[in-house]
């Protein structure tokens, strides 16, 4: 307990301390931007006087360093302007300066950019000067949103592979569970096998040892399906519609009256490479999630179809139905609407249909109050 506590207290401080590094970082971005920002306001100002004494020079001013200031900016944009009209550019595209609708909408987005630099070169006369970002400020405007996408890019990846480590832990976990509760089942079940041949021995009435040999054939079949459950399973060629309907037949023997079983499919044998064993499992579990929506009273009827090189199974019922945001929840282990249960069933399902038999498993249609079809979708032979 402790040693969780604690894991999880480093975790908190793991994560505490990114965001902080992440927000130095992004403030640091913002005040380079800020301190960039104001000394290109500054280089303009020294634009506006330089342009101010270039206008007022007489024949004795000197005019090198006005000029050498002008030289100087090679990066950022400027719109000169007097009495609304523009009179000058620089390190502006020709393009947008021939074109007088163009060469507007840039002059619109240099005064939302930065505040205008007003230059009175006389008394009463006025020009203003607009000025945009140079390519380094914008770079390093868009600097902080590059930072984010990147943070948000590693968060994900860390996420991903966080889960798909817990996720393969989980599956070692389960597979080692199973081949263990195969293994405890064997022990007493092959006891059991034995103390039935001693009351055959002793003349126990048939029917009695019969219905006993039943109930440890059944357990023979929990103890290999947990076993293949727990190893790679191998895969034989059978016909896929004789292997459910022998499950199904087994199921509809063992269920209430109440429900009203109904079987199609075609008429030809379907081959698929398949493992008996949990297929049956496979349809069981959902025959029996069927019956619980139903709480053991409705329809269920479980359709096969062919599709090109698939091979469809639809079981339906008129159960409740399942909300439309829970179609891929109802896959994950520990998922129930149960009162009793662990949620297990079509966590399995999935994993021996699409893991084992490389087919696909889904909720077709779902509607509350009305029912609900499952899918199953293997690959046929041909």
């Amino acid at each position: 307990m402790q040693f969780s506590e604690r894991k999880n207290t480093t975790r908190w401080i793991i994560i505490f301390a990114s965001f902080l590094i992440i927000s130095l970082i992004l403030w640091n971005t913002y005040t380079f931007f800020q301190i960039f920002k104001n000394e290109e306001r500054l280089k303009m100002n020294l634009w506006a006087n330089a342009q101010k004494t270039l206008i007022n020079a007489g024949e004795n001013t000197d005019v090198e360093l006005p000029l050498q200031i002008f030289s100087n900016n090679t990066s950022i944009p400027i719109v000169l302007t007097e009495n609304d009209s523009i009179i000058n550019t620089v390190n502006i595209d020709e393009a947008i300066v021939e074109n007088k609708d163009k060469a507007t909408a840039f002059l619109f987005n240099l005064k939302n950019e930065n505040e205008a630099i007003v230059i009175e070169y006389v008394p009463g006369k006025f020009q203003k000067l607009y000025y945009g970002n140079s390519a380094l400020l914008n770079k390093l405007k868009y600097y902080p949103v590059a930072l984010l996408l990147i943070i948000v890019l590693f968060a994900a990846v860390v996420y991903y592979f966080y889960r798909s480590t817990k996720i393969a832990t989980q599956n070692k976990l389960w597979a080692g569970m199973a081949k263990e509760t195969a293994h405890q089942i064997g022990t007493p079940l092959s006891s059991l096998i034995g103390w039935v041949e001693i009351l055959k021995a002793d003349n126990v009435e048939e029917s009695t040892t019969y219905e006993i040999e039943k109930d440890i054939e059944r357990l023979q079949t929990i103890t290999d399906r947990f076993s293949k459950i727990g190893s790679e399973p191998v895969l034989e060629k059978k016909d896929i519609v004789e292997e459910t309907l022998q499950s199904y037949n087994y199921l509809q023997s063992r269920f209430s009256k109440q429900i009203e079983f109904t079987f199609d499919s075609p008429s030809s044998p379907v081959f698929v490479l398949l493992n008996p064993t949990l297929h049956s499992w496979t349809i069981e579990n959902l025959v029996k999630n069927a019956i619980d929506a139903m709480k053991g009273r409705g329809k269920l009827s479980l359709h096969i179809e062919q599709d090109g090189e698939s091979v469809k199974i639809n079981v339906s019922d008129s159960g409740n139905g399942i909300l439309k945001n829970n179609f891929k929840s109802v896959f994950e282990p520990g998922f129930t609407t149960k009162k009793r249960g662990w949620g297990l069933g079509l966590s399995l399902t999935k994993r021996i249909v699409e893991e084992y038999h490389k087919g696909k498993v889904k909720v077709l249609s779902s509607e509350m109050g009305k029912g609900t079809t499952m899918q199953l979708v293997y690959k046929k032979l041909i």
